[in-house]
């Protein structure tokens, strides 16, 4: 991997960002009574999409929004041109990471709209969306957050509006905790406008039909490099990144497959293996090192394998280092769909080796120098339930990691690394425990955790008997 690529300046980056972050800061205030900074941020969104397809319709947008009439129809223009903005960051940035990698990668599908929802839900979603940008986050209050309950118990019955329905719930739920928007001094302009401008055009007719990506039946062995699990409060997600090699001998390509679960917040580490463990066989070939022999499993146009035990076997021992040696630098990533398109969801497995790691002991950073270029490590990101500490990373000599790009750099998360203890290679997992351990460790966390969910299962049947 040429590091260089990945450190060095991309043309601009900066420009395009700092378009973004005027237009954020434009929602922070609301347009509801625009300043003259606001209107300078709305100027900022137009003229770094001048010349694309959406120019003249932003620039109608922007001019309305600064005079404080700004409909449905502008406000939406104005999401559109964020998410363009954006997606074309996205873009950049994969090129980049293809490059770094000698990588070769799908190309998406054209965009084409879904089947039609009905229409007057969206119009609600849309309208208290609209309601909230004129509001702007420092002019929210409980009141005005509210509106979107009854917008989403409406969503909620339509399974093709479901996606639609969780983020407005979940966008409505950061706003409610952080009511009122006037006492707010840091709100997360980013993530918000992020929200918000998604939320917007999910609620264009055929938007959220098109999501539903394209899929075909493949057969062929998939060969585990890691697990990226990922925990909330009220749930917890598995994300197993592999290699599937096609049994017709065709290009092996990256894909992924995921498990989710509902949990209360009383569950944390361990337990969300446990939620997580009965509904895919593929996170115990993850943690036991085995390869899976699919038959006819749905693949997605995104890489995502639609997970059916039915159609998975269990295969013979791989070793995800090897895997990674020899498979990855000839895989074809995956496309993105046309609305998904940011750079918060750029995940390239890769591998790194010959490196010094540099830590920071006060700080608790760890970073990778390779070739004399620094790429940071997201320790953040280890999840508790691991064996797989920063500590493990100091003494490595190579990593399997996911390339990500967060506060405008490329940084590593690590799924699994390798250090020499003994003259002899040992690899430690993030996902080493996700079918069960008898690690010491493992298994002191394994047995706190049984006695919490047996409990917590205990409680929810005599609620439901009573």
């Amino acid at each position: 991997m040429r590091a260089e690529l990945l450190t060095g300046a991309l043309p601009g980056l900066d420009e395009a960002l700092a378009a973004v972050d005027a237009f954020d800061r434009v929602l922070a205030g609301g347009l509801i009574r625009p300043q003259p900074a606001q209107a300078a941020g709305l100027s900022a969104l137009v003229d770094a999409v001048c010349g694309s397809p959406v120019d003249a319709l932003v620039a109608e947008a922007a001019e309305k929004a600064a005079a404080g009439i700004a409909d449905e129809q502008h406000l939406t223009a104005l999401a559109a041109g964020r998410t363009a903005l954006l997606g074309a960051v996205h873009d950049a940035l994969v090129a980049r990471v293809d490059e770094a990698t000698a990588r070769s990668r799908a190309v998406a599908p054209p965009f084409e709209p879904g089947a039609p929802l009905p229409v007057n839900l969206l119009a609600a979603a849309r309208a208290w969306l609209c309601d909230l940008a004129r509001a702007g986050w420092s002019g929210m209050d409980h009141e005005l957050v509210a509106g979107a309950a009854p917008v989403v118990s409406a969503l909620l019955p339509e399974p093709g509006l479901r996606r639609l329905a969780v983020l407005l719930d979940g966008f409505a739920a950061e706003l409610a905790a952080s009511c009122p928007g006037r006492t707010l001094e840091r709100p997360p302009l980013r993530r918000w406008a992020d929200l918000w401008a998604r939320g917007m055009l999910l609620t264009q007719p055929g938007a959220l039909g098109a999501q539903a990506t394209t899929t075909t039946s493949v057969t062929g062995r998939l060969l585990p490099l890691g697990v990226d699990l990922q925990e909330h409060a009220t749930a917890v997600q598995a994300q197993v990144h592999g290699v599937f090699e096609p049994a017709d001998g065709g290009p092996a390509r990256l894909v992924r497959a995921s498990v989710s679960a509902p949990k209360p917040d009383t569950v944390v580490g361990a337990g969300g293996w446990q939620l997580l463990r009965p509904h895919l066989s593929l996170l115990a070939a993850a943690g036991e090192g085995r390869a899976m022999e699919l038959t006819e499993m749905p693949l997605t146009d995104e890489g995502d394998l639609l997970w059916s035990e039915g159609r998975a076997a269990p295969g013979a021992h791989a070793d995800a280092f090897a895997t990674a040696r020899v498979a990855l630098p000839a895989v074809s990533g995956p496309a993105t769909a046309a609305l998904d398109r940011h750079p918060a969801r750029i995940a390239e497995p890769v591998l790194v080796e010959g490196y010094t790691v540099e830590r920071e002991a006060d700080e608790g950073s760890v970073a990778f120098l390779i070739g004399g270029q620094r790429l940071a490590v997201d320790v953040d990101r280890l999840p508790a339930a691991s064996p797989l500490t920063a500590e493990a990373l100091s003494t490595s000599s190579a990593c399997i990691a996911l390339l990500r790009w967060d506060g405008g750099s490329f940084r590593l998360q690590p799924l699994a690394v390798q250090a020499t203890v003994r003259k002899k290679p040992v690899a430690v997992h993030a996902g080493a425990w996700a079918g069960g351990t008898t690690d010491k460790n493992g298994a002191k966390a394994e047995k706190a955790a049984t006695d919490a969910v047996e409990v917590l299962r205990e409680r929810a049947g005599k609620l439901l008997r009573s």
